[in-house]
């Protein structure tokens, strides 16, 4: 299903789209809106390359257990 981004804001009867909003239409639509002026399609993403991150590295400046300073009696 054609996606489009509408670049100006457009509502009808039953649908209401506002100025960059992307919209999943059929492909009738799709053709007749996306003329570059009141619509583009929006190309589908590829899948990103899937990177590892490295983990954060703590800089011992969080919450340690804190250590009984009371007196036992």
């Amino acid at each position: 299903m054609p996606r489009i981004r509408v670049l100006k804001s457009v509502g009808g009867l039953t649908f209401s789209w506002r100025r960059g909003q992307v919209v999943d239409v059929d492909d009738a639509t799709a053709a007749a809106w996306a003329d570059g002026v009141r619509a583009v399609l929006v190309e589908e993403p590829k899948a990103p390359a899937r990177t590892e991150k490295a983990a954060a590295r703590s800089r011992g400046g969080g919450r340690s257990r804190r250590t009984e300073t009371r007196a036992e009696e």
